[in-house]
Parts: structure tokens; C-alpha cells; sequence
């Protein structure tokens, strides 16, 4: 991918994930290491796998980024894709003014779900030299994720009917 931000020398990938207010992933997408993060939003917002609800004034959609994400094309990508956008300040003095009682920062929730997709092995250390493969592979981590939260949740079982449904209406990939 690109040479690693830390020594120079070595290779190196950032995974950048979108995920929903409990720390679902979204999408997924894979850049060198030493690529800055708000120039992957915008790729990352298009690489989110579901349908996605309309925003409306009564139901905004939020999008909560961290200080990297605080310049004109971080705002404007954000915006673009319709989303409300929550950027941390870079100062710290405009930190302690930007932030109301109550709001709580939610950076917190994507780093959990890249803890969680760091206890694949092959995501943690990558062994995949293609990058094809190993985003591959964290996009099953996140299938495997959502499965989990879904059967955890009791709606697994709805998930499954459905898709053997479409499977023999052949309107869609399903199990048989």
C-alpha cells in the first residue's frame, strides 16, 4: 500500500470504517498507511454496503469525525453525503467552547469496533500481500460482526426465511 508514517521504510495500510450509533460497521475501505484520514471519507461514505434512510429536517442523520476531520473538504464531504456533520476542533482552546453540556464525544465507538476487528488474526497481522483479499477479509469480519449482533438479538432467523425467499424467487442471493 504505502510506506508506514512511523519509520518511513515499511509498507503499511490504514482500515478506515464507517459504523452506526452502536458501533456497527457500514463500509469499509483500505488506504496506505500514511494517507491522511479526511481524504478518505468520501470514499468511505460510498463504500457503506446498505440502503441508507433519507435524511430529513426532522430526522438528520449524524456524522461524529475526529480533529483530522476539521477542514473544507472534511465538512464538505460529509454534507454532500447528507450527513450532519460533528467535527472535533483542532485547537484546544475552540474544544472546551464547541462541546455543550451533555453532548458527549462518540469517537470512542469506532475505536471499539476496530478493537473488535483486530481479534481476527488476519486482520490484526496482516498476512494477505493482495489488497483485494485482506479488505476481503474485514469485510467478513463485518458480516460475521453483524451476524453475531443480529442472532444475539433474536432476528437472525427473520434474516434467513427472508433470504431463502429470495433465493427461490430468484430475486437475489439467498441460502438454500
Amino acid at each position: 500500500m504505502g510506506k508506514n508514517p512511523t519509520d518511513r521504510g515499511k509498507k503499511g495500510t490504514k482500515e478506515s470504517v464507517l459504523v452506526d450509533a452502536e458501533g456497527g460497521p457500514l463500509g469499509a475501505v483500505l488506504a496506505a498507511a500514511n494517507v491522511n484520514d479526511h481524504l478518505l471519507l468520501r470514499e468511505t461514505i460510498e463504500a457503506i454496503v446498505i440502503e441508507r434512510p433519507e435524511p430529513t429536517p426532522e430526522e438528520p442523520q449524524h456524522l461524529c469525525l475526529d480533529a483530522d476531520y476539521d477542514n473544507p473538504k472534511g465538512r464538505e464531504a460529509a454534507t454532500e453525503a447528507g450527513y450532519t456533520p460533528h467535527i472535533v476542533p483542532v485547537r484546544k482552546e475552540k474544544r472546551d467552547k464547541a462541546r455543550r453540556k451533555g453532548h458527549k464525544p462518540r469517537r470512542w465507538v469506532v475505536e471499539r469496533t476496530l478493537a473488535w476487528l483486530c481479534k481476527c488474526r488476519g486482520i490484526l497481522v496482516r498476512y494477505d500481500k493482495k489488497d483485494e483479499n485482506f479488505l476481503g477479509l474485514i469485510q467478513l469480519a463485518c458480516a460475521l460482526f453483524w451476524y453475531r449482533r443480529l442472532h444475539r438479538l433474536g432476528r437472525c432467523d427473520c434474516l434467513i426465511l427472508a433470504a431463502r425467499e429470495r433465493h427461490r424467487q430468484g430475486t437475489g442471493f439467498g441460502l438454500s
